[in-house]
């Protein structure tokens, strides 16, 4: 049987306004990446800094769904020429054009409001602010590599693979990031190894 959508509602936020959002994508960041495959133990003071990046670039945007006053998902875009150096490197030693590519960051949903087509929205937002400015050839984001066999894995996890693919976009194995970050249940933070997908405009 097919979910029925609640009443959510919807807001899109740019550059300085972002701000406002902050304190709510934070508390999803760390609620929607503590599962697996982030496992992510998140911080909210560290959060809420890492998130000013979006505020204080006047080209990025932030899509957010509500279930009343309720932040229940949200996704952010940012130029990659404004992206952090450990996420442009691995472009530039590709020889990619960083100001030709806009930067999907995190696509936060709650468990309970998955299946309902809001993944897609997001992308559609983003992919079309992206599009808006006439001089992006490309989108991308990337996602954590755990291997196949990590303890934590449930058994009955399936990757957004298919879904990627779906609308879209083709992974570059040997385009790679690393990132780090505490583990649950860990006491030091552990480099990750991220891969890139990629689209045309």
């Amino acid at each position: 049987m097919k979910k029925e959508l609640p009443h959510l509602h919807f807001a899109g936020r740019t550059g300085q306004e972002i701000e406002s959002l902050v304190p709510g994508l934070a508390q999803l960041r760390i609620g929607v990446f503590k599962d697996y495959p982030y496992l992510y133990d998140g911080d909210l003071d560290y959060e809420q800094e890492y998130l000013k990046i979006y505020s204080r670039c006047p080209r990025s945007f932030v899509f957010a769904a509500y279930d009343g006053t309720h932040m229940v998902g949200a996704t952010t875009c940012i130029p990659l020429a404004d992206e952090t150096a450990e996420v442009q490197k691995p472009f530039l030693e590709a020889g990619y054009d960083v100001h030709s590519i806009f930067y999907f960051g995190e696509s936060l949903l709650l468990p309970q409001y998955r299946g309902l087509g809001i993944g897609h929205r997001f992308f559609d937002e983003r992919e079309a602010h992206a599009a808006s400015f006439g001089s992006y050839t490309h989108t991308s984001f990337c996602s954590v590599d755990r291997g196949h066999s990590h303890p934590a894995k449930p058994a009955d996890y399936r990757s957004n693979n298919a879904f990627w693919l779906k609308r879209q976009y083709t992974e570059l194995p040997d385009l790679q990031c690393t990132m780090s970050w505490l583990d649950i249940g860990q006491e030091q933070e552990t480099e990750k190894q991220m891969i890139f997908w990629i689209k045309d405009i």
